[in-house]
Formats: C-alpha cells, structure tokens, sequence
C-alpha cells in the first residue's frame, strides 16, 4: 500500500482557511506577525474563531493557509490539540506555497490561486463539498447548518452574507439575489451598490465543480485568480447554481486599528454583542501556563477582562488585559487592550490604546488619550515620563525617551 493510499480518508466536507493575509492596516501589529495571529479579547488570536467554528461545527480537517510572516502562527496552531483538531483521521495541517516537482514555485497570487496549488492535498479527502473560510474575522457561526443549506439548495456555491449600511457596502462584495436566494449577480466592491447584502467571504462549493474552474482560472493570464473578482463571476456567467446563505450574528472584519480596538470594546459589559462565556459555543485557544491573576488591596478593576497571571496594583477600567501583565499603583489603564507580558510603571496613564506584546511603560508616562487609537508595537520601551500622542503609532522594539524623541 502505497503512501498516497495511507494518507486517503474520504470526507463529506473538509475546510481550507485562507490565513496568509498581511493585515497592512494594522501597521504596527503585523509588521512581525500574519494578522490571524494577532491577539484578540485577552487570551484568545484572530484565527481562534474560525478553527473553534470549524471544530463545534463538526469539521476535523481543516487545511491553514499561511504565507506572509507564518512563523509566530504556525507556532500557535502547532498540531491543532487545542481546537480537537489532532485526531488521526483529520487534523489542522500547514500548508505554505511550495515547490511542485520542476516548476520554480510561486507565493499564493490570489484566493482562488491558493486552493487551487493545494488541489492535490484537497484530493486526499475527496470532499464532497469544500469549506473556504478567512483567518481574519471575528464571529461565530455553525457552518454544518451552511452546508445542509447548500446540500437543500443542490447548489454549486453558496456564499454566506449579513446586511450591512448601505454606506459601507462598497467595501464588500455585493450580491443580488431573486425571492429564493439564488445569486443573479455579483459585483465586487460596487462603486454605487443596489443593495445592503454583503459576502462574508465565507464559501461552501460543491468540490468537483469548483475544481474545474480553479483549472480554468489558473489558465487565464489576465485572471487576479481571486473567488469574488473572478470564480464566482465565471461561475454565474456559466449558469452555476449560486444561493447567499443568511447570517444574522454579530461578524466584524477587524482589518483596521480602529476596527480591533472596537470590537476588543464590545466584549466588554453584562450584554456583549459577542460573548466568550458561551458554554454551548466555546472559542478554544493556545493559552500560556499562569498562575492565577492577582488584584492588590490597592487595586481597582472596573468592567474588564483580567487574564492569568497579571498582577494589578493600580487601576484598570473597561480595558482588556492579555497573560501576565502587571500594572503598578498608582497606575490608570482605561480604553485599552494590552497584550502578554506588558508593564505600566508607577503612576503613568495609559488611554484609548493598544500594547503589543513585552510593551514597558515607565513611571509616570502618558499614552493616548480621547482621540484616535495609539500604538506601541512589540517590545517598545517608554522612558519614565515620557507622552506618547494621542493616535501615534511606535514601530516595534524602539525606545521613547522623556522629551517625546524616538530611539532605534
């Protein structure tokens, strides 16, 4: 028995998560990391939701596109255990570009481009239909009512959409659709849009018809090989059954700044319009091995999320803090989400901002404030009493001295 024959496990459906995106908006937080691994709501990345997604939706091989800065989140997946996905006849498995027998290789030049170079580990499971999802979206959403949603449809694609205001609906794919929910048009990023229904870029395909236009597309030079700008136009012009599947849940795209910081903000109240405390619907994640965190008599915690072990000292209000953060007295962190492993020294205040990972605030600094969104990337040092403005944003690992100069 050969060890293509070892490897073959037919499956109803498998799922491909595109998660190679650079996240250029976020600026300072991908420069060294894919956005999917970006942390998210204390103890959880981006890419969290749409494994545990897959995993409480009864999908247990699930392919990770990764490509641009993959260490830190290929790392973080490592074998899938903590999604349940490590099970001998599925799994989470890595699947970067490669190079394929004589041909030079090439990085992933579209979505469309990207599952069709991983056809042949697609062709492993022989799905009946195929799952593409974003690593990049903040939501949660059984995907087994999806599929039998297609399957009822006896649809060659289905696209899951949400309404969205009109006046954004030029940053989406918009699709048009008659009584019944077949798709008569599909018009990417409209400039004037006819309607509020967007595309979540979330896709069940019936495998054997997507596999022949993958083939098609991948042979059109003038292609951007890209599912909205080209398959799923190609598709509808060659009379696919194509239907929009309904979501009506909370999803955010959380591909700026100011869309992280916001949606980290709505976790947090008695009445999130997202909650982690689902016990019926879990987002699993990797976490670090903490001991408890710990409040001081002389600390203050109001409408926050505390991770393990953090030590607080001072003050934290409506703020989300990751692993082992510790916030010294006298201290204020309020408006904020701050990652693992930073330090706010004696009497500083930290507003409206975001921390990367290994962030230290020195003794009495001011960061941020009531404008805008500040920024300091991972390992940036503050000096005591320096001010960082209200919107900056601070590369990576340079140092902030007291008159407000930037260090390499």
């Amino acid at each position: 028995m050969g060890v293509d024959s070892l490897l073959t496990n037919k499956k109803r459906c498998i799922a491909m998560l595109l998660a190679g995106g650079q996240g250029s908006r976020l600026g300072v937080l991908t420069k060294y990391r894919a956005k999917p691994a970006v942390p998210f709501g204390g103890k959880y990345r981006i890419i969290d939701f749409p494994l545990s997604n897959c995993s409480n939706s009864g999908i247990d091989t699930v392919g990770v596109l990764t490509q641009y800065q993959p260490l830190e989140l290929n790392s973080y997946i490592g074998t899938g255990a903590p999604w349940d996905l490590d099970s001998l006849s599925g799994g989470a498995f890595i699947l970067p570009p490669y190079i394929k027998g004589g041909d030079a290789g090439q990085w992933y030049s579209g979505t469309a481009n990207a599952i069709y170079q991983n056809i042949d580990f697609i062709e492993r499971y022989d799905p009946e239909y195929l799952l593409v999802l974003s690593g990049d979206h903040i939501y949660k959403m059984d995907y087994s009512l999806m599929i039998q949603y297609h399957q009822e449809k006896q649809a060659d694609a289905t696209i899951a959409v949400l309404r969205v205001p009109l006046s954004e609906a030029s940053r989406f794919g918009i699709l048009n659709t008659d009584a019944e929910m077949r798709v008569v048009e599909f018009d990417e990023k409209p400039v004037q849009p006819k309607n509020d229904l967007a595309s979540m870029g979330i896709y069940v395909f019936s495998w054997k018809r997507l596999r022949e236009y993958l083939a098609a597309d991948e042979l059109d030079s003038s292609s951007d090989h890209d599912f909205g700008k080209n398959v799923l136009p190609a598709m509808l012009q060659g009379g696919e059954h194509i239907f929009a599947y309904p979501f009506s849940g909370y999803w955010k795209d959380v591909g700026t700044v100011g869309s992280l910081w916001e949606s980290n903000m709505e976790l947090l109240g008695l009445h999130p319009e997202i909650t982690l405390r689902d016990a019926e619907w879990k987002i699993y994640s990797r976490n670090p091995n903490k001991p408890p965190h710990y409040i001081a008599d002389t600390g203050k915690v109001s409408n926050s999320m505390i991770s393990e072990g953090c030590e607080i000292y001072g003050e934290v209000r409506n703020s989300i803090l990751s692993a082992g953060v510790v916030i010294e007295e006298g201290a204020l962190v309020q408006d904020s989400l701050l990652m693992q492993g930073v330090f706010v020294g004696r009497g500083s205040q930290v507003a409206r901002s975001i921390l990367d990972e290994n962030v230290r605030i020195g003794h009495g600094c001011k960061i941020g404030g009531a404008v805008g969104i500040a920024v300091l990337g991972t390992a940036v040092q503050v000096a005591d009493g320096a001010r960082v403005a209200d919107g900056d944003w601070l590369e990576p690992g340079i140092t902030v001295d007291n008159k407000g100069g930037k260090l390499a």
